[in-house]
C-alpha cells in the first residue's frame, strides 16, 4: 500500500433524500439533484465519493453509479456501499461493506481471483475490536463511528467519542475515518486523535462553501502522516 497523498481524506457519502431543497414525488425527482451535489464534490476536490442510495433497485444504481463515475474522471474515487455486483458492472473504484454485507474475506477472495488489486475495499466499523479484525480480514480502509450523536447514525447507538477513535486508530495500518456527526468545528478533534480522514453526508452534501471547507479541511493534515491508499487507483 502506498501513500494516498492527500492527507485528510475526504469522503462524500451521499444521500439524496436528505438533499437540500428537493421536493419529490418519485424516485427520479432526486436523480438530477443528487448528479449535481455528486459532480460539486468532485469539483470542490473530494477525495472519495460513497454511493450510499440503498433503496434503490439495481439497474437505477447501476445508471447512477456509471454517471458519478464518468463525472469524476481520475478526480475522485467512487465507492458504491454494500452492492459489489454493482460496483463491478459499473466500473466503481471499489465497495463499501456494512455488517449485513458480504464477508471481507469473500470480497478480497473476489478481488485476487479476478485481478483487481486497485478495487477498493472499505468496511463500517463500531468498535476497535471491529477495526483490527477488518484489517487482518483484507480491508484497505474502514468507518469507524458515530463518533458525535447524528440522525443518521442513530440506530448504531451512542456516540462512540474521541476517546474511541483514538483507540481505533492506534497501530492501525490502514485508513481510519471517522463518521457521525462531523462537521468543520469538529473535524480537527478527530484528526488529532489518529483519524486518516473524514466521512460525511451533509457537509459535503449540504454546505454552500463546499470548495472553502475543503480547503480548510485539508490544512488540518499540513503536518500530519498516515498509511493511505495511492490516488493512482481512483477512478
Amino acid at each position: 500500500m502506498s501513500d494516498y497523498g492527500a492527507i485528510p481524506i475526504l469522503c462524500y457519502v451521499t444521500d439524496r433524500r436528505s438533499l437540500p431543497g428537493v421536493v419529490s414525488s418519485g424516485e427520479a425527482d432526486f436523480i438530477v439533484p443528487l448528479m449535481a451535489s455528486i459532480e460539486r464534490a468532485v469539483a470542490a476536490g473530494v477525495d472519495w465519493i460513497q454511493v450510499r442510495e440503498k433503496d434503490l433497485e439495481a439497474r437505477s444504481l447501476e445508471a447512477l453509479v456509471r454517471r458519478a463515475v464518468e463525472i469524476s474522471g481520475r478526480r475522485a474515487r467512487i465507492l458504491v456501499n454494500d452492492r459489489l455486483d454493482v460496483a463491478i458492472a459499473a466500473g466503481a473504484a471499489g465497495v463499501h461493506l456494512g455488517e449485513t454485507s458480504l464477508s471481507i474475506e469473500r470480497v478480497s477472495a473476489w478481488r485476487t481471483a479476478a485481478g483487481r488489486p486497485d478495487f477498493t475495499i472499505g468496511v463500517s466499523c463500531h468498535s476497535a475490536k471491529a477495526v483490527r479484525a477488518a484489517e487482518r480480514a483484507g480491508a484497505d480502509y474502514v468507518f469507524f463511528g458515530p463518533v458525535y450523536a447524528t440522525p443518521s447514525k442513530s440506530s448504531f447507538g451512542a456516540p462512540q467519542g474521541l476517546a474511541q477513535l483514538a483507540a481505533a486508530c492506534k497501530g492501525t495500518r490502514i485508513p481510519v475515518l471517522a463518521i457521525g456527526g462531523i462537521t468543520e468545528l469538529n473535524a480537527a478533534e478527530c484528526v488529532a486523535a489518529g483519524a486518516a480522514g473524514i466521512a460525511a453526508i451533509r457537509m459535503f452534501q449540504n454546505e454552500a462553501d463546499l470548495a472553502g471547507i475543503v480547503s480548510r479541511l485539508r490544512a488540518l493534515g499540513s503536518g500530519g502522516a498516515h498509511r493511505n491508499l495511492s490516488r493512482e487507483s481512483s477512478r
